[in-house]
């Protein structure tokens, strides 16, 4: 019989499953294994990579996804191994945590099931990881948000334990899905997960049950797994937190009382946990209906007031406070058919289409409705109101505080990890990656003899044991580890040490063709520049920045700023960026350049890039004026990414670098 059989469920996350086999790997020296990855359906090409990759890996393929629980009673059917390991693929492992946790069974015969500590990829524990069984109580305490105002309480905390010290090891209810390890015996006298549960609640389930058999669930501090969780829901259409909440309703149902007064709590609790769940998906919209909704209300109070004359005082007193409020809702109705509200974004184009829309429909409604025609005029002074304060406050929303930006248009301050062949090739791949921008400031070496070497065009910071205190010296916001070059155990003891620094840790694959971390994947192969969709060469795009360029270089120089700037370069020898800029505006009006651009170039080789600027990410971000590929490189990739409030963002980082030499 062999040690141990490693069970995976993959669905679309074949970066993420590689990165975990690279450390199942390594953490299997000694122990006799096998390794079944079930695969839900792909459509990534996961199978065929995997399988390229790790041809001793047992790959079932299923042609429809039939959730978790289903997938790994297929592997647990064929598995071999004394113990059973069930882990998720958006995981990774250190090189002791197999050997650990035999050895914990081995010293532990009265444990059936056991999950070590998870991290999230902050270092923080993932609560889940040990849990109470969701009784009533528990329930109602977990939905209701109680266990989380009261984290300390016995009472009030008994979902996620977070009164348990996570540095010690005990007794619990259940463990987590995304690792837990059972005797191959258990399975044998309680079969596998109950089919009933689709996704979420099945672990919780397979506790429940090996404990009524007479085995205990412990909890094993002594090893960790970074778990970057919720991978695979992420490329699916399910509803993920109505699957959650119905486990846990069927769970109940199934092993603990179904009483009236039972389901009538946990029913009211799971419905208001979901109304939460909907609010926090969809806040941005909603914050969006409520303050169009008190714009337009104050609107027609505004308009009313402005409007008010000899001949017409006012609405009448019948209609006080209504009129005020009706017609802020049907332009809200109108503006969600308009599609005004999504969940990232708010768009001021169908804002102002919604608008125009509601206007007409409101005006065509007096005709209707005579009684309440109080004023036509009243209605185009509301309507020019809230044409503005609509625009202004989404605009503001989206240059100041960088709301419904897809991308991240501010360079990472990064640090690579790992040794010297593989940290300067990973330099390289990143200066030449289009998705993001990266700005490597240094690599941390293996040891302290790097430090003050040269590796390529950058130098060796620190070492493993002080990175924590490099990260803070240059306020470094990314960390991306090599995973040939370090190993798995050094990883998670830099994540450890610098739990709270807000650092998010990125793993590299093996050939440096991906990264993975928290919020995404990173596509590191190197892509032909004609083949990658640039915005700059967008219709909409390039017909946005024409208009905004005509109206906003006219209005400097009708406002006189360009001829004050021009007289006073006459006569003083300096050239500061603010006289370069404005001098710079005339070419802006004429259509010879635009605002905002490269610096020099209006092409790289056949690729055309945008008309020169008087400004760019050459100009608000740091970089070596004769670095020709960084500075390619941000060209690209402002060209890649270009719409109206990219330029908004360059031009306010621009202003506030020429006024106050600050970065914002």
């Amino acid at each position: 019989m062999l040690d141990l059989s490693i069970i995976i469920v993959n669905y679309n996350v074949k970066e993420f499953a590689l990165n975990l086999l690279a450390s199942i790997n390594k953490a299997l020296k000694n122990i006799s294994s096998e390794i079944i990855l079930v695969d839900n359906a792909s459509d990534d090409g996961s199978v065929e990579l995997i399988g390229e990759k790790y041809p001793d890996v047992k790959i079932i393929v299923n042609k429809n996804n039939v959730g978790f629980g289903s997938a790994n009673n297929q592997a647990l059917e064929i598995a071999k191994g004394k113990y059973l390991l069930l882990i998720n693929p958006d995981t990774i492992v250190k090189e002791d945590t197999f050997a650990k946790m035999i050895e914990f069974f081995e010293a532990n015969p009265q444990a059936g099931i056991a999950g070590c500590k998870v991290l999230n990829p902050d270092g923080s524990l993932q609560l889940a990881c040990r849990r109470g069984f969701p009784g009533p109580w528990t329930s109602f305490t977990k939905v209701m948000g109680l266990s989380t105002l009261f984290p300390k309480s016995r009472l009030f905390a008994k979902y996620n334990l977070t009164y348990l010290d996570e540095n010690q090891t005990y007794e619990v209810d259940a463990v987590s899905g995304a690792f837990l390890m059972m005797r191959k015996s258990v399975y044998e006298k309680i079969g596998g997960f109950d089919r009933q549960f689709f996704m979420y609640g099945e672990d919780l389930d397979l506790c429940y049950r090996t404990q009524q058999a007479g085995w205990k669930v412990y909890y094993v501090n002594s090893t960790e797994i970074i778990h970057y969780k919720g991978e695979s829901t992420k490329r699916s259409s399910i509803d993920e937190t109505k699957i959650f909440y119905d486990a846990m309703h069927l769970f109940v149902r199934k092993h603990f009382s179904s009483s009236f007064l039972v389901e009538v709590i946990l029913q009211t609790a799971i419905l208001f946990r979901r109304l939460i769940a909907f609010a926090n998906v969809y806040k941005l919209a909603l914050v969006g209906i409520a303050v169009d909704f008190g714009i337009f209300s104050v609107s027609v109070y505004l308009a009313e007031k402005i409007y008010a004359n000899e001949r017409w005082i006012g609405f009448p007193q019948f209609a006080i406070p209504w009129v005020y409020f009706a017609p802020a809702l049907l332009q809200i109705f109108i503006s969600i058919i308009g599609g005004a509200y999504k969940k990232i974004t708010l768009s001021v184009l169908r804002c102002t289409v919604s608008l125009f829309a509601g206007m007409i429909v409101l005006a065509a409604l007096t005709y209707f409705f005579k009684q309440f025609a109080f004023s036509r005029a009243v209605v185009l002074i509301t309507y020019i109101i809230a044409f503005f304060s609509f625009s202004l406050w989404r605009i503001l929303l989206k240059v100041v505080f960088k709301v419904g930006l897809d991308a991240n248009t501010r360079k990472g301050r990064t640090l690579i990890v790992g040794n010297e062949a593989r940290a300067g090739d990973l330099a390289s791949k990143l200066k030449s990656d289009l998705t993001s921008l990266y700005q490597v400031v240094g690599i941390i070496g293996l040891t302290r003899k790097m430090i003050g070497e040269s590796i390529g065009n950058y130098k060796v910071l620190g070492a493993l044991d002080n990175i924590g205190k490099v990260i803070a010296e240059k306020k470094i916001n990314k960390v991306i580890f090599s995973s040939e070059g370090v190993s798995f155990n050094q990883m998670f003891a830099v994540v450890s040490e610098c739990q709270g620094m807000n650092v998010e840790f990125m793993v590299a694959g093996n050939e440096l063709d991906y990264l993975v971390g928290k919020s995404s994947i990173s596509m590191l192969d190197d892509i032909p520049l004609l083949k990658v969709q640039y915005n700059i060469s967008s219709f909409v795009h390039k017909k946005t920045k024409q208009i905004f360029d005509f109206f906003f270089s006219l209005i400097l120089i009708l406002l006189l700023v360009h001829p004050f700037i021009y007289l006073f370069q006459k006569f003083t020898s300096k050239k500061s960026d603010l006289i370069q800029f404005i001098l710079g505006v005339p070419k802006v009006l004429s259509g010879e350049k635009s605002f905002v651009g490269p610096r020099s170039s209006t092409h790289i080789g056949e690729l055309y890039i945008g008309k020169t600027g008087l400004t760019g990410f050459w100009f608000v971000e740091s970089i070596n004026e004769n670095d020709t590929d960084e500075m390619n490189k941000l060209d690209l990739f402002y060209a890649k990414n270009q719409n109206i409030w990219l330029d908004f963002e360059i031009l306010g980082r621009t202003f506030s670098k020429i006024f106050f030499r600050t970065e914002l």
